[in-house]
């Protein structure tokens, strides 16, 4: 995945022959597309909504009235996300016994998977080969960690 700065606030991603668009709320861009956050959120949004999808394809299931939310809960104070929910409304006819089912069927989602067991990051300027710093984030702790 490359990243081009086209102008303004814009940042876009470029990924297998597409474009994907950001832009920073008026503040400090024109909001001419999702901020890079918003993006993230819909990541967890669209993913979790595939296996969703897919449970009720896989058992034929009618998907009029399915839908799906994600609203993150934020500390004012620290200014971060501390919990995503996400919520699933089902259709009136979804049969009962399911009900587990399909909730787990979201903790398949690739991005919650990887929010839950969060990779490493490492930063670097292009020509270096030496780390600046490398991340890790838990759930309730950021590590730091300076190259020896």
């Amino acid at each position: 995945m490359e990243i081009e700065f086209p102008g303004g606030a814009r940042v876009d991603a470029l990924h297998e022959g597409l474009r994907i668009r950001t832009d920073q709320p008026d503040a400090h861009g024109a909001a001419s597309a999702p901020s890079p956050f918003d993006l993230f959120l819909a990541s967890i949004g669209t993913c979790a909504g595939f296996y969703v999808l897919r449970f009720f394809q896989q058992r034929q299931l009618d998907t009029a009235g399915l839908a799906l939310s994600v609203t993150p809960r934020r500390d004012p104070a620290r200014k971060l996300v501390t919990s995503i929910r996400i919520e699933i409304t089902l259709p009136p006819a979804f049969p009962e016994r399911y009900r587990e089912a399909v909730l787990r069927a979201v903790d398949q989602c690739t991005v919650k998977r990887h929010l839950a067991e969060p990779p490493g990051f490492e930063v670097v300027v292009a020509e270096d080969e030496v780390p600046r710093r490398v991340e890790r984030v838990r759930s309730h702790a950021l590590a730091l960690t300076d190259p020896a």
